[in-house]
């Protein structure tokens, strides 16, 4: 019978080859209980040997990286999906509308219906294909391309941004801290996500409840500076007050 140790071992190794596993997943790997198993996470990832994800883990990731879109892109899926749902309630015809590079931005993508008449702006390359297909006009920044987040930044993007008026704009971020100030991982992403605000009627911040209390490298924006924040679940009490402070539309995503 394989030991406690052991099995947190081979999880660890198991998290880091497939970049990611629920709990689901890696209690039928050892044929171990759900409970268990998030007893072996929270153990691991207090030694930073995993990191803890809503319902599973990813690999660790070093201070100040960021783990790749194609982790991203599978992590908390049925979430953003919900945060999608919600967000195209915002879609109006006849509308402008930015959509900022991230993983959580392509769902909202792919729940716009149909027969939605507007212009779609993006700079994200894989946004842009998915309309591509629709017959509404779609226009993209330019600018260099970004691996990690599969987005355009840099100057020819924000030239682009700063020379546009955009009614409707979402936008995701790495973290929401306790003052409400809004991070990006690096100053690329960050001075897109700018400029975007800046130029924008209503500009609409999409995030999983579990970047609330996160903070990482570069500020983009506080709560003052935008319209709304869409969310999987309701936001942990202690942002409620900050919320009403800020007059930030809290909106919440629908499950299917």
């Amino acid at each position: 019978m394989t030991s406690p140790e052991a099995r947190r071992r081979q999880i660890v190794e198991l998290v880091t080859d497939e970049n990611g596993l629920s709990v689901e997943e890696i209690s039928n790997r050892f044929d171990v209980s759900e409970p268990t198993i998030r007893r072996d996470l929270r153990e691991l990832a207090d030694r930073e040997l995993i990191e803890r994800t809503y319902g599973g883990a990813l690999p660790a990731t070093k201070v100040g990286s960021e783990r790749s879109f194609d982790q991203r892109i599978v992590q908390g899926l049925d979430r953003k999906r919900a945060i999608g749902r919600r967000a195209v309630e915002e879609i109006h015809n006849g509308q402008v509308v930015f959509f900022n590079c991230g993983s959580t931005t392509l769902q909202i993508a792919r729940q716009v219906p149909e027969d939605d008449e507007f212009v779609a702006v993006t700079n994200s390359p894989l946004i842009a294909i998915q309309f591509g297909g629709e017959e509404n006009q779609i226009e993209v920044t330019g600018g260099s391309f970004r691996s990690e987040s599969m987005g355009l930044v840099g100057s020819t993007a924000e030239e682009y941004v700063r020379s546009s008026n955009f009614d409707l704009a979402f936008i995701g971020t790495n973290g929401i801290d306790g003052e409400g100030t809004l991070t990006a991982p690096n100053e690329a992403e960050a001075g897109v996500k700018r400029a975007v605000i800046a130029n924008t009627a209503r500009s609409v911040v999409v995030s999983e409840v579990d970047k609330f209390g996160e903070r990482t490298f570069r500020q983009f924006a506080t709560l003052n500076d935008i319209e709304a924040v869409v969310t999987d679940h309701d936001i942990p009490d202690q942002f409620r007050e900050l919320f009403e402070e800020t007059d930030t539309e809290w909106l919440r995503g629908v499950e299917a």
